[in-house]
């Protein structure tokens, strides 16, 4: 099994910046993947971004793509997501989670950061 943690959320001004980190631990050599996932409220869990644990693939939602970077320090086991020209609706819980190969459907996850953006 895989745990993963959550870290480096909280309040921002729209336009400034967060980065928030999250560490794997227990079976990581078994981690295909990572991914970056947030809910606003009343809305679904959404996919933000993802990253290889190998070879450092990624990819980004469209919503996100050119604001935010997926990065991996295998040293760390850590994948972090800076977050930058941060806006009102990237206000969210974000969840990270290990990926199945293939599929890259969410198997564990942790439980959530909040990012706030103030407007």
């Amino acid at each position: 099994q895989v745990q993963v943690v959550e870290s480096g959320g909280g309040l921002v001004q729209a336009g400034g910046s967060l980065r928030l980190s999250c560490a794997a631990s227990g079976r990581t050599f078994s981690v295909y993947a990572i991914g970056w996932f947030r809910q606003a409220p009343g809305k679904e869990r959404e996919f933000v971004a993802r990253i290889t644990w190998g070879g450092a693939r990624t990819s980004y939602a469209d919503s996100v793509k050119g604001r935010f970077t997926i990065s991996r320090d295998n040293t760390k086991n850590t994948v972090y997501l800076q977050m930058n020209s941060l806006k009102h609706e990237d206000t969210a819980v974000y969840y990270c989670a290990s990926l199945d190969p293939g599929s890259w459907s969410p198997r564990y996850w942790g439980q959530g950061t909040q990012v706030t953006v103030s407007s």
